[in-house]
C-alpha cells in the first residue's frame, strides 16, 4: 500500500486536463533529488525483476516501468490513443519496458556469452584484466561503469558488474536517455558521457508541437525531461557501436597498434542512408516508428498523445542467443518472460527475412562456361554481418540433376554441430568470385589476424583483418572518409562483381558469383537449383578455443549452454530454379575470333565487338587468370600454362586452349 504522503503527491498530479505544466528555461542539475524522502512502493508485477534503485549516475529500469511500463488502467502506452483518454484494454500494448526487457541491450551484462568472452581474454592475458574488464563493461555493463568513475574509481571489474543488480540492468533507459549531446557521435569504443538528473526524449522540440511535460518526472525522481535532438540519431548509437581496440602480441605486450572490432555506425556513415533523399536513422530500423499517437506515461490523465512513436524494439539478428536466454530466464535471473522473448526471436526473424538482402539467381547455360548466376543485394543500413567479428553469412548452392544426383553442393551444413561442411579444418576461407567445387564457400564474414598474420579470436591480440568481405550497404565507396574504418580487404577488393555495376561504378551493395556446372550437366534433361542464404551469430569454430579453457565457472556455463542448444543458422533468403536442358548454343563463340586456338605458347589474340568492355580470364577451376577493361575490339592475351581456360565478358564467354 501506498503511505499517506505518497496517496497526496499522487492526488496532487493526477490533475484535470486543463493543467499546463511545461519545460521553460530549466539547466541541468548536478545533484540529484530523489522522492524528498517520499517512500514509493512500486508493484511487484510491473518491475518483474527490474531494479528501482539508483547509484551516481542512474536510476535502474524499474522506475521508470512505474510511468512507462504496462499501464493497469489501459490508458498510456496504447497505440492509437485520443485526447481525452479513454481505457482501451483490448489496444495493444507498446510501452517500452516490456518490448526493451527480451532485447540483447536489455541483457547485455547478463550475455553469457559475453562474460565467458571476457573471462577468456583475462585468463589469455592476465596482466591487463583490469583494462580488458573496465573496457568490456563499458559498454555491457554501463550502468555500473559509468557510475563507478563517475565516484572516482579507475577501473570497474567483471565481478563489480555481475555483483551489481543496477550493472546487471544491461543497457537501460539512462544510458540512452541521459547522453550528453555535446561531442556525440564523435567518440567511440566506449566513450560516453552523461548529464546527471536529465532524461532526453525526441518530443516538444518543434514549434507548434505539445511542449514537454516535467513536473511529473521531476516530482518522482528528482530528473529533468528535456527535448534533445540526438535521441532520434544515429549518434547516439556511436560510442558502443564502433569499438577499437589495442593489439598486442602473443607475448601480451603491447604493439603500439590498434584494430578496429567492428564499425557498424562508421559503416552506417559510409552509406546512402546517412544523408540525401534516402536517409535513414539507426533508430529507423532498430526502433520503428509508428504514427499511432501513444500518450507515453501513466498516471496523469492530462497527458496529451504523442506521434510518432518509437517502438523499443532494438531488434538485430543474434536469434540463437535470444533462444539461449529465453531457455534459461530462471538460471540466468532474467527479467523478461519466455513469452516476451518469443515476441522478439519473431521480430528478429522478420528483420532477417525481410530487410536484409535480396537474393536472385539465374542461370546462363547458352556459352562456353555454363553457370549459375547468383545476386545479393545488401538492404541494411550497414554491412552484413555487421558489429561483432564472430558473425558471418553463407551461400549454400545446390544443383541437382536427374534422379536428385547432386551435380554441386557448395556451402552445405551439418545441422547437429552448425559447421559449414569442409570448413572444419579450414584456418578461413577466401572470398570467391567463381566457385567450381563443393569445397568453396562463398563466407562474408570478418577474419581478425595476429601479429603472425594467423586468424584470431581473441579480439586483444588482434592486430589486422585478413579478410573482410561482409556486404556493404549502398552507396558505399571506397573514396569515403571513413574508409580506413569500414575498408574492403582480400580478394573482394579486386572482384569486379563486388559493389560495382557493370561500368565498374560503386556503391551497388550487391555481389554477384558464378557457380561452374560440372561437366556432364548437358547429359542431363533437367537442372533444379536452390539457393540460400544462412546467418550465424556465433560459428563453433570461433567459440572452440574459448571452450578448451575448463575450470572457470563463467566460461563452464556457457559451455553447457552451447552444447544444450546447437548453433543452427538461420535462413536469412532462397531462390530456386528448374531448367530443362533443350539444345544449347554458343552464342559468344560464334561472334568472336580466336586465334591460334588452341595455342602452342599461351599467346592469342580475340577480336570482335563482343569483348567490349570488362573481362576475366580463368582458368578451368575458375580461378581468375587475368582481368582488365577492353575498350577495343582487339584483345591479346597469354595463357599461362596447359590446359582450358575460360574468356568471360559482359556479353557471355570464349573457350580457350592450351597446349
Amino acid at each position: 500500500m501506498l503511505r499517506a504522503s505518497a496517496i497526496a503527491l499522487l492526488a496532487l498530479l493526477l490533475v484535470s486536463a486543463s493543467a499546463t505544466w511545461q519545460l521553460g528555461a530549466f539547466a541541468p542539475r548536478t545533484v540529484i533529488q530523489a522522492h524528498q524522502g517520499l517512500e514509493y512502493h512500486m508493484r511487484s508485477d510491473v518491475l518483474g525483476g527490474l531494479p528501482d534503485t539508483i547509484n551516481a549516475l542512474f536510476y535502474g529500469s524499474g522506475k521508470c516501468a512505474g510511468c512507462h511500463g504496462e499501464d493497469p488502467n489501459d490508458l498510456a502506452s496504447i497505440a492509437g490513443q485520443t485526447f481525452p483518454m479513454v481505457p482501451q484494454p483490448d489496444g495493444w500494448d507498446v510501452n517500452v519496458v516490456d518490448d526493451w526487457r527480451s532485447s540483447i541491450m536489455a541483457n547485455s551484462t547478463k550475455d553469457p556469452f559475453w562474460r565467458a568472452k571476457v573471462r577468456h581474454e583475462v585468463i589469455t592475458n592476465p596482466a591487463h584484466a583490469a583494462g580488458l574488464e573496465d573496457k568490456c563493461t563499458s559498454c555491457h555493463a554501463p550502468v555500473g561503469h559509468f557510475s563507478a568513475h563517475h565516484e572516482g574509481a579507475e577501473y570497474y571489474s567483471l565481478l563489480e558488474a555481475l555483483t551489481d543488480s543496477l550493472a546487471l540492468d544491461g543497457v537501460n533507459c539512462a544510458v540512452c536517455h541521459q547522453q550528453a549531446p555535446e561531442g556525440i557521435g564523435t567518440r567511440f569504443s566506449g566513450d560516453m558521457t552523461f548529464v546527471e538528473d536529465t532524461i532526453f526524449g525526441p518530443y516538444g522540440g518543434g514549434k507548434d508541437e505539445y511542449p514537454v511535460q516535467y513536473q511529473p518526472m521531476q516530482s518522482f525522481i528528482g530528473f529533468y525531461p528535456m527535448y534533445g535532438q540526438h535521441m532520434a540519431e544515429s549518434e547516439s548509437c556511436a560510442a558502443c557501436h564502433s569499438l577499437i581496440t589495442s593489439s598486442v602480441d602473443l607475448e601480451g605486450e603491447y604493439t603500439g597498434s590498434t584494430v578496429i572490432e567492428q564499425a557498424t555506425y562508421h559503416e552506417w556513415v559510409n552509406s546512402v542512408y546517412e544523408s540525401g533523399p534516402e536517409q535513414q536513422e539507426c533508430q529507423g530500423c532498430h526502433v520503428p516508428r509508428i504514427d499511432d499517437p501513444v500518450t507515453i506515461a501513466g498516471g496523469y490523465a492530462w497527458l496529451q498523445p504523442r506521434s510518432p512513436f518509437g517502438l523499443h524494439y532494438f531488434v538485430g539478428a543474434n536469434t540463437h542467443m535470444l533462444r539461449m536466454l529465453r531457455n534459461n530466464v530462471d538460471s540466468l535471473g532474467l527479467s523478461a518472460t519466455e513469452a516476451q522473448f518469443d515476441s522478439t526471436i519473431a521480430r528478429t526473424l522478420a528483420m532477417l527475412e525481410e530487410q536484409t538482402l535480396d537474393l536472385s539467381a539465374d542461370a546462363i547455360l547458352d556459352d562456353g562456361l555454363p553457370r549459375i548466376e547468383v545476386t545479393l543485394e545488401n538492404k541494411a543500413g550497414h554491412k552484413f554481418p555487421s558489429g561483432y567479428p564472430a558473425r558471418r553469412a553463407w551461400v549454400e548452392l545446390k544443383v541437382t540433376g536427374d534422379n536428385n544426383n547432386i551435380l554441386l553442393h557448395s556451402g552445405a551444413w551439418n545441422p547437429e554441430t552448425g559447421h559449414i561442411i569442409g570448413q572444419e579444418d579450414v584456418a578461413w576461407e577466401p572470398h570467391h568470385n567463381v566457385i567450381s567445387a563443393d569445397d568453396d564457400v562463398v563466407i562474408y564474414e570478418l577474419v581478425l589476424g595476429d601479429v603472425n598474420g594467423d586468424p584470431t579470436t581473441l579480439l586483444e591480440r588482434a592486430h589486422a583483418h585478413l579478410k573482410d568481405n561482409r556486404l556493404v550497404p549502398r552507396g558505399f565507396s571506397t573514396t569515403h572518409a571513413v574508409y580506413d574504418t569500414t575498408a574492403i580487404i582480400g580478394a573482394a577488393e579486386t572482384d569486379p562483381d563486388f559493389n560495382l555495376n557493370t561500368e565498374g561504378e560503386e556503391g551497388t551493395g550487391a555481389d554477384r558469383i558464378q557457380y561452374l556446372l560440372p561437366e556432364g550437366w548437358n547429359n542431363q534433361e533437367a537442372l533444379s537449383v536452390e539457393c540460400t542464404v544462412w546467418y550465424q551469430s556465433l560459428p563453433p569454430k570461433w567459440v572452440a578455443p574459448m571452450l578448451e579453457i575448463e575450470g572457470d565457472s563463467l566460461i563452464d556455463g556457457f559451455r553447457q549452454l552451447y552444447e544444450d542448444f546447437a548453433p543452427v543458422p538461420e535462413r536469412v533468403a532462397s531462390t530456386s530454379l528448374d531448367l530443362v536442358i533443350d539444345g544449347v548454343q554458343d552464342d559468344i563463340a560464334e561472334a568472336v575470333q580466336a586465334w591460334p586456338n588452341p595455342t602452342l605458347d599461351g599467346a592469342l589474340t580475340i577480336q570482335g565487338r563482343s569483348i567490349l568492355g570488362n573481362y576475366q580470364l580463368l582458368d578451368a577451376a575458375g580461378r581468375i587468370v587475368e582481368q582488365g577493361r577492353c575498350t577495343q575490339s582487339t584483345l591479346r592475351l597469354h595463357l599461362p600454362a596447359n590446359g582450358t581456360y575460360f574468356l568471360r565478358t559482359e556479353q557471355g564467354h570464349v573457350t580457350l586452349l592450351r597446349n
